[in-house]
C-alpha cells in the first residue's frame, strides 16, 4: 500500500497469515482469519465466524481497539464501483442496530467484488 493511498482513505489487502498470528489472543478456539485489508494503521479483519475492526489509536499506535461485529448483525451491504473519475470502489455495510453504515474505500488495486463477495458468503449463510 503506498502512503497516499493510505492518506486518501483507501484499503489494500494485507496477509491473512500475518494477521491469524498477531490475532491469536483475541480469535476463539479453531477461528480463523480469512481475509483483511488495511487502512493506515487501522485494519479490518474477515474471519470465517466475524468481521473485526481494528482502530489504533493515538501517536505511537500502541492503544488499540477491536470491535468484533458478527455476521448476523449484518443488516444489509453494498458496493459502489469506481468509474471514469472517481476511480475509488466504496463498501458499505449496514449494522442492526446502528442507522448510518460503516463506510470502507479501496483503491483500484483492489477488487471490490473480491470483497463483496467475501463478506456475501459469511452474510448470506
Amino acid at each position: 500500500m503506498g502512503l497516499l493511498d493510505g492518506m486518501l482513505g483507501n484499503a489494500s489487502k494485507i496477509d491473512a497469515a500475518k494477521v491469524q498470528q498477531e490475532f491469536q489472543q483475541i480469535l476463539a478456539p479453531g477461528e480463523r482469519v480469512e481475509h483483511a485489508y488495511q487502512l493506515i494503521r487501522d485494519y479490518f479483519v474477515f474471519t470465517d465466524k466475524r468481521l473485526v475492526l481494528v482502530d489504533k489509536q493515538g501517536v505511537t499506535g500502541s492503544k488499540v481497539e477491536y470491535h468484533s461485529i458478527p455476521y448476523k448483525s449484518v443488516t444489509h451491504f453494498s458496493i459502489e464501483t469506481g468509474g471514469t473519475f472517481d476511480m475509488d470502489a466504496e463498501l458499505n455495510i449496514w449494522i442492526s442496530g446502528a442507522a448510518a453504515p460503516f463506510k470502507k474505500q479501496f483503491n483500484k488495486k483492489l477488487s471490490i467484488y473480491e470483497v463483496q463477495s467475501v463478506l456475501a458468503a459469511y452474510v448470506l449463510r
